[in-house]
């Protein structure tokens, strides 16, 4: 039973009577406890509401939506993660950030609806039979399918059991997509592999697998002691992954398992070119992001010189980014110089400080350190500081250290363009931006 907030107008609720204030029990005779019940069986076309104080019967075009808001998206409180995981991030970050930085979620409905990943840990029996009944795909982190060491880098005794839960969902056809946080010396390795075959005989179930690095923060006091991947290891990691890609796609036609970006640029290797991800099932971990913006990026060029939209205007302008994709930024502006030759880019390269110099992606970089490392080019940044959209909290402009886009135009005195890479075109976004073509 959840309480309806409101009622959109016009809808089908509206029309039927339903008001806000009301408590929706139950929807064709099943109980409605949070948003998936709700989605799921409010989707036929004649539907018999069940209120706290009456029933209601309606009929709504296919596809048409319901109309019931709530005070929450997901009806109640969102589930808080139980493990204490060895290379858990929030665990490294430093006290007095905002509290929503410190909430560690592993919530089954969000990894259906946001795409999150879980554990599995907080799953109950009753969990799992409605994820097969509903037939809902499901973002899982797995880092190892050997119990004992799972339950070792949860902290959790449930962790190793729980896995029987994926083996479940992949006999009911359940999609998975599958994460593995490597840390060196205690899940790589021999581990790795045993993981990996683990994974990849799920197939189909198992749509794709992501190897990520461990990221380590300067803030692990008590925490307990990890290494960081280096060019070697690095290199090792990938050679493994790729082995069993490789075997996957000769037997699948497709590669199944991808190391993340960041191993490709801790190794310093070859990035894979754009068919190597397929359909880029695993991006948002960070998965053919490079590859993606550098064809994204060669693509929109082209489109540049075939509709004769090249120039020589004069341009002045800087991009702050992070450590590991600097190298990459600073070729795509070269790409572009021949083409638009008065068009003058400093692209420079900000340390975390914040976090450590361990941290090198570009979406956990501060405002502080832009700041600061920033200052003592202040006159050289040009009319322009571009940054990527990442770095700030999802819809505004502030970044992980509360300082806001304001601050830093203000100090710098430049006006700060974030530029969108949400994977669809951020080639083209980056070189827009740059061009002053758009401002995203």
């Amino acid at each position: 039973m959840v309480k309806i907030s409101s009622v959109v107008p016009h809808s089908p609720a509206h029309k039927a009577g339903i008001r806000g204030g009301e408590m929706l029990v139950a929807i064709n005779g099943h109980d409605i406890n949070d948003v998936l019940d709700y989605q799921f069986y409010c989707t036929d076309r004649e539907l018999e509401i069940s209120l706290d104080t009456r029933t209601v019967r309606l009929k709504k075009q296919e596809y048409a939506d319901l109309g019931l808001e709530f005070d929450s998206y997901l009806m109640d409180c969102k589930q808080h993660c139980k493990n204490n995981c060895i290379f858990c991030f929030i665990n490294q970050l430093p006290k007095g950030m905002r509290d929503t930085l410190y909430f560690k979620d592993d919530d089954s409905r969000l990894s259906f609806l946001q795409g999150n990943y879980i554990t599995m840990t907080n799953l109950s029996e009753q969990d799992v039979e409605r994820i097969i009944k509903m037939k809902l795909p499901m973002n899982i982190s797995v880092h190892t399918t050997n119990s004992e060491l799972r339950v070792k880098m949860t902290k959790n005794p449930n962790a190793g059991t729980c896995l029987d839960y994926m083996y479940r969902m992949a006999a009911a056809g359940i999609t998975l997509n599958t994460q593995i946080v490597l840390v060196p010396e205690i899940n790589d390795g021999k581990e790795l592999e045993k993981t990996l075959t683990d994974l990849c005989n799920l197939y189909p179930a198992v749509k794709s697998i992501a190897v990520v690095p461990v990221g380590l923060t300067r803030f692990r006091e008590n925490l307990p002691r990890l290494k960081l991947f280096d060019e070697e290891s690095a290199g090792r990691a990938i050679d493994t992954i790729q082995l069993f890609g490789d075997m996957m796609f000769e037997k699948y036609h497709t590669r199944v398992v991808y190391p993340s970006d960041e191993f490709f640029l801790t190794a310093k290797r070859s990035m894979p070119d754009f068919d190597y991800y397929e359909d880029f099932d695993q991006f948002e971990n960070g998965v053919g992001m490079c590859a993606n913006l550098l064809k994204q990026f060669t693509d929109a060029l082209c489109d540049k010189r075939e509709y004769e939209e090249t120039d020589d205007e004069e341009r002045h302008l800087s991009i702050a980014t992070g450590v590991l994709a600097a190298p990459l930024i600073a070729s795509l502006v070269k790409m572009m110089s021949a083409d638009f030759k008065n068009t003058h880019v400093n692209v420079y390269t900000i340390k975390n400080d914040f976090f450590g110099e361990t941290i090198t992606v570009a979406g956990l970089l501060t405002a502080g350190d832009i700041i600061n490392q920033l200052l003592p080019h202040k006159n050289e940044l040009g009319s322009r500081l571009l940054i990527t959209k990442d770095m700030l909290k999802t819809n505004s402009d502030i970044f992980l250290d509360d300082k806001t886009i304001t601050d830093v135009e203000q100090t710098l005195g430049v006006t700060v363009v974030p530029v969108c890479t949400d994977g669809s075109d951020d080639g083209y976004a980056l070189l827009e931006a740059i061009l002053g073509e758009q401002s995203i």
